[in-house]
């Protein structure tokens, strides 16, 4: 499978941004699908996955009630809505899937698309 993640942008802090990791290669059944962002100078940490077969989700702490993601079926493709968007949510995001029951952990996951950069600004 291959990953393309789009969408990021330059924001102000209190505003939103879509992003979009479309899918290629394989459907994206039986995986799990992860958002993990960089920012400078810190490790990729997790963000938020879903189960492509369910639609279960989980999220990180830092962006509960925040952040929303999302699946659409027909498109092979997995969103992350961010609403009252902070200057600490400054990174490049990542999107990636783990066939071995998902988790938090960078190292349970592959097939990382290139990344998109959302900043926010204060």
């Amino acid at each position: 499978v291959q990953l393309q993640a789009s969408g990021g942008g330059l924001v102000l802090a209190g505003g939103s941004l879509r992003l979009s990791c479309a899918a290629s290669g394989r459907s994206l059944t039986n995986y799990h699908v992860g958002w993990f962002r960089q920012a400078p100078g810190k490790e990729r940490e997790f963000v938020a996955a879903i189960t492509w077969n369910w639609g279960t989700t989980y999220y990180a702490d830092s962006v509960k009630g925040r952040f929303t993601i999302s699946r659409e079926r027909a498109k092979n493709t997995v969103y992350l809505q961010m609403n009252s968007l902070k200057p600490e949510d400054t990174a490049v995001y990542y999107c990636a899937v783990s066939s071995s029951g998902g988790g938090r952990a960078v190292e349970d996951y592959r097939a990382w698309g290139q990344g998109t950069l959302v900043t926010v600004s204060s």
